[in-house]
Parts: structure tokens; C-alpha cells; sequence
């Protein structure tokens, strides 16, 4: 999970399986008081692979200096550059993005991509089923809560005891 800040518009592209893909660049920020007292922050760059619809997404609404909340997991490739040399990285490939911060600094339209007022700023996660994907279903639903179920203990018999405790508290 990561909080950061969009460093870069968003690099967009197709693969030959026609899968879209889009690249950003995260900061995060670690703000901390050293041993003489001096606040000192440590900024950490990280690479965030979006895929089909996050991808789509993220072309859509997300921008340099976009705040995102980001989930998901880290994956790790090996190539061989020019020189023949195996090079690694690091990255996270995101299960789920979320804008964050005021809509002004998101540019999110007035409607979400899905018809309805966008009074929150929207999730954008895995598909929850396989006919689609539906990020606010929840959130548009009308429940009227019913009756407050009842609790009650049980007494000492229905354990087969006869109510007196050897306990000592």
C-alpha cells in the first residue's frame, strides 16, 4: 500500500496482445526529526504497472501531481541490456488505485465513468465479477436496517454445570 504523488503524466501503451499497460512514478515522502533535532524528510521513487482497465483509468483521470492511493504487489524482472550485463527492477503492479486529494487537483468530471454523480472520488480496483466491473454498487444501494438482533447469554446449565463456579474470581 502507498500513499504518493504522480511524478510524471502517466506512459501509456499497447502490447502486441492488444493488453494495455500504463507506467507511473510515485513519491512518497518519510518525514522524521533526527538526533539533533532537525526535521528531515526522505523522498523514495517507485515504479506503478497498471493493467487493461486500471490502465484505461489512469489515462483518463490521473496527471503529474495527482495524489493516489495505491495497492498492490511487488514484482521483480530480469533483462540483459545492450552491453550483455543482467539488469533487475523492482516495481508494484496495482491491484487497485485510488485518487485522492481535492477534485480541482484531480480534474475529475462531474459524472463518474459510470453515470452517477461523483460525490466521492472514485476506486478503481480488480473486477469484482466476471460480467464486469463495479466500483460503486455498493455505494448506491439503499438499506433500511431491520431489527437489532437479541443477545443473550447462555446460562451455566447448558454448559452442564449447576450454576455454581469453582473460580476464584
Amino acid at each position: 500500500m502507498l500513499i504518493g504523488n504522480v511524478g510524471a503524466d502517466p506512459e501509456v501503451r499497447y502490447l502486441e496482445s492488444q493488453a494495455k499497460v500504463a507506467r507511473l512514478r510515485i513519491a512518497t515522502t518519510e518525514s522524521y526529526t533526527d538526533r539533533n533535532g532537525e526535521k528531515r524528510e526522505n523522498t523514495e521513487w517507485h515504479t506503478v504497472t497498471c493493467w487493461r482497465r486500471l490502465a484505461d483509468l489512469c489515462e483518463k483521470y490521473v496527471k503529474k501531481g495527482t495524489q493516489l492511493y495505491i495497492e498492490g504487489r511487488l514484482q521483480t524482472r530480469e533483462w540483459s541490456d545492450q552491453s550483455g550485463a543482467k539488469r533487475y527492477t523492482t516495481e508494484i503492479v496495482a491491484d487497485n488505485v485510488q485518487l485522492l486529494g481535492r477534485r480541482a487537483d484531480n480534474q475529475a468530471p462531474a459524472q463518474s465513468p459510470y453515470g452517477h454523480p461523483a460525490t466521492q472520488q472514485p476506486s478503481y480496483g480488480a473486477p469484482q465479477q466476471q460480467g464486469g466491473y463495479q466500483p460503486y454498487q455498493s455505494a448506491y444501494q439503499q438499506v433500511t436496517p431491520g431489527p437489532a438482533p437479541t443477545v443473550s447469554s447462555p446460562s451455566p446449565e447448558a454448559f452442564g454445570g449447576d450454576g455454581d463456579d469453582d473460580l476464584p474470581f
